[in-house]
């Protein structure tokens, strides 16, 4: 078997590629976000209890972090056009049996797989892109992944409620399933013809390390569950997972550093966390999705429950924000080469002025009116998104060995997973206690909103305090070196190294 060769695909079909990667990318992404304003059909249809709705968001997003890292680590073994198209049409048949699905409890079995279908797609995009593109090409093709990571979420509340307002409340849900059927068909196909083959490295063969995923996978959940069941599980107990999450997390570490000592392919190279762009861009991708995500949770919310809009008015009201959103990430990915992490600073600065925007707008326009009164800031903080997650996707992997792509893809992806979790829970507990022990909505989603804003400016610190270290000491140490260089062979131009 021949070696790994990761040269560019022929012009006339990576680009192709990619547009099959991204519709994917797509619609596993589009479902964190669209069944939110689906829940109420769900429980008027089929008499879905809160427990039920619960596990319905949070489940998906529960597996979804659960298989990216062990989903990017088996792509660089044994190919990642195998293991995307496997895990997208996993996820196409687990969306057909949400759809149909006779009761609220198969509804959450068939919505934990399709969770873990998306965790093994989202990994092979990444890599796949480091694969077929280098240089410039690249930073566009992580800009038009960032268009597409901005829109989906965004746009989610709005696919939702227009579903819902066409079919109606009875059967709306099921539809919020069945738009996915088209799409992942439709790539499917298309991949089956125009994603690149590969060659699996030749050679000492690599083995799977299931204890490495055991750990890990037995540390994120007990990190992710209390967050993602905050609202659910009343009671101080839950939060007694978490020392038991730092210990597992804990053993991991040990366990990986003693696989590499020994000669063993580890699940992560804990090499990578000696290269301060792809520490740093984690840090600052988890506190990202942590600050924004819930925007889209606590502000829509309000919206429905209080303002009296209808879920497609809802969707609506956040429709600036998703298409500045794209904009923004495809203008970052022509830029990030020229100004580097300087652009993700600006970037998270226009987010946090756009919230501040939508929290006077809450305070200045009571009522009705509060979604047109939102639209500039929501259009200033999307514009402000596309330039943060776009950049900072390409400076984090720049450096990354090609042949170690999937799974630093996967480090990245589970960060931005736990911080959405985390992000809605802690944000979701300052709204929701303000509403129960003063009754203000307005003041509620205020202070949630004006959290985010603090998660935010925590991931703008660590942005600069990386911009100001890079002026100090601009080149890495030996350990960042050795996987440089094999980011060079896998075509990373000079160029993006240095606005890294």
């Amino acid at each position: 078997m021949s070696t790994v060769q990761a040269r560019p695909a022929p012009d006339e079909r990576r680009w192709k590629a990619l547009g099959v990667c991204l519709a994917a990318g797509f619609i596993s992404l589009l479902d964190t976000s669209i069944v939110n304003v689906a829940l109420p059909s769900m429980e008027h249809g089929m008499g879905a209890s809160q427990a039920a709705q619960s596990w319905v968001v949070s489940g998906y997003a529960l597996t979804f972090g659960l298989a990216l890292v062990p989903a990017g680590r088996l792509g660089d073994m044994r190919g990642r056009r195998q293991a995307f198209l496997v895990g997208l049409a996993l996820f196409t048949v687990a969306s057909a049996a949400c759809g149909l699905a006779p009761g609220p409890s198969w509804l959450v079995l068939f919505r934990l797989i399709q969770g873990t279908a998306a965790g093994m797609v989202a990994p092979q995009t990444s890599g796949l892109i480091q694969q077929m593109f280098q240089g410039a090409e690249r930073a566009k093709a992580f800009g038009l992944l960032g268009s597409v990571i901005g829109v989906s979420t965004a746009v989610g509340p709005l696919a939702g409620g227009l579903l819902i307002d066409a079919v109606g409340t009875d059967d709306g849900w099921r539809w919020v399933f069945f738009v996915n059927l088209p799409i992942g068909v439709a790539a499917f196909v298309a991949g089956l013809r125009l994603l690149p083959r590969f060659a699996v490295p030749a050679g000492k063969r690599e083995e799977f390390d299931p204890i490495g995923v055991l750990l890990l996978g037995a540390g994120v959940v007990a990190l992710m569950l209390p967050l993602v069941q905050e609202q659910q599980w009343t009671g101080r107990e839950k939060w007694a997972l978490m020392p038991v999450a730092v210990v597992l997390l804990g053993a991991f570490w040990v366990w990986e550093k003693r696989q590499g000592l020994r000669g063993h392919a580890p699940l992560v190279d804990l090499a990578l966390f000696s290269l301060r762009s792809f520490t740093l861009g984690s840090l600052v991708s988890l506190s990202y999705f942590a600050g924004f995500t819930t925007v889209f949770f606590v502000y829509t919310l309000y919206l429905q429950n209080n303002v009296g809009y209808s879920a497609l008015d809802a969707g609506l009201s956040v429709l600036p924000f998703a298409a500045a959103s794209a904009v923004g990430a495809a203008v970052g990915g022509r830029l990030v080469l020229r100004y580097g992490r300087t652009l993700v600073v600006i970037g998270l600065s226009g987010v946090a002025l756009g919230l501040l925007g939508v929290v006077a707008a809450v305070e200045l326009v009571p009522g009705r009116g509060v979604g047109w009164a939102s639209a500039l800031p929501m259009l200033i903080g999307g514009i402000g998104s596309g330039l943060t997650v776009s950049p900072n996707t390409t400076l984090t992997l720049t450096r990354v060995p090609v042949h170690r792509a999937g799974a630093a893809g996967g480090v990245l992806q589970t960060g931005q997973r736990v911080g959405s979790a985390a992000g809605i829970a802690v944000v979701g507990a300052v709204y929701f206690a303000h509403l129960a022990n003063h009754g203000s909505a307005g003041t509620a989603v205020q202070l949630g909103l004006l959290t985010a804003v603090g998660i935010i400016l925590a991931a703008l610190v660590l942005a600069v305090a990386d911009l100001r270290e890079r002026h100090v000491h601009p080149e890495p140490g030996r350990a960042g070196e050795t996987l440089r260089r094999g980011s060079q062979e896998g075509g990373t131009e000079e160029r993006v190294r240095g606005a890294s």
